[in-house]
């Protein structure tokens, strides 16, 4: 393994990231809200898109630090967008995992010259009371200083039936690390999802666009792929694909997933 963390700096924020891989093309990964940083599992991070090391160099942003008490999606877009230009990419390959593609739908569609080809995963164009409601259970598990609660029913709705009994330790020991500054960092970001909606700014994109969802997506239901899947219809330059019985996490615990995001970079017109 040989991945490096480091930091974006600029007179507006801090923005922490992983860099792995060695190949000319530069692939982006925007995760998903998550009740602490994604970047401590760097390690587990590289194995998983390891298929992508020789022929790309691979970043994953981390949301800024010293977060805004409102902080929306756009201004998430914004932020990410600004630290890829300070890290000098262009012309990348984007994947967005659940609210981090909801951010790539913005920086593709705000910031055409930046984005070659997207890929979204588990995520949606706008959201709905069904679809925050499990989000707001969250923020109140968090609210309440409940990490432990946070962090299983987490796992519940993320992840299929048949890991739940194997996660459940895992999840229980990563609540004992969770701090009162995670917790509050983790409101502001869940908070952002409420009245997201960026449907009319989908013409905007014009790269290729590969939409990966599950049909047991239990976060945002498989009408959120379909309803991304009809701004682009008739479409070439357009593909949907749809799992079944993996959950929201489809990123995740769908084989071959990692495998068909990197035909779809590397192959795909």
């Amino acid at each position: 393994m040989s991945y490096e963390i480091g930091k974006v700096k600029n007179e507006a924020f801090e923005m922490n990231y992983v860099k792995f891989g060695k190949g000319e093309k530069a692939f982006v990964i925007l995760p998903g809200l998550s009740v602490q940083s994604v970047i401590p599992s760097a390690a587990a991070i590289e194995q998983h898109y390891s298929i992508f090391e020789d022929e790309y160099t691979v970043y994953l942003f981390d949301r800024k630090e010293n977060l805004p008490s409102v902080y929306s999606v756009s201004d998430m877009a914004d932020d990410t967008a600004m630290a890829i230009k300070k890290l000098g990419l262009s012309d990348i390959c984007l994947f967005g995992a659940s609210q981090g593609g909801m951010i790539s739908m913005i920086i593709a569609a705000a910031y055409p010259k930046l984005v070659n080809k997207l890929a979204l995963g588990s995520s949606a164009c706008k959201t709905n009371e069904e679809r925050t409601a499990n989000v707001k259970k969250w923020i109140k598990l968090a609210e309440n200083g409940e990490s432990e609660k946070l962090c299983l029913s987490f796992g519940e709705m993320l992840y299929p039936e048949r890991m739940q009994k194997p996660l459940e330790k895992v999840l229980r020991q990563m609540a004992e690390s969770v701090t009162q500054n995670d917790l509050k960092r983790f409101i502001t970001l869940a908070n952002a999802i409420e009245g997201f909606d960026i449907t009319a700014m989908l013409g905007d994109i014009k790269c290729p666009v590969l939409v990966l969802g599950d049909k047991d997506d239990k976060v945002l239901g498989e009408s959120a792929a379909y309803e991304i899947a009809e701004q682009f219809d008739g479409r070439d330059s357009f593909e949907i694909h749809m799992y079944e019985g993996y959950g929201h996490a489809a990123y995740d615990t769908a084989p071959g997933f990692t495998e068909r995001l990197y035909n779809f970079f590397s192959i795909s017109k």
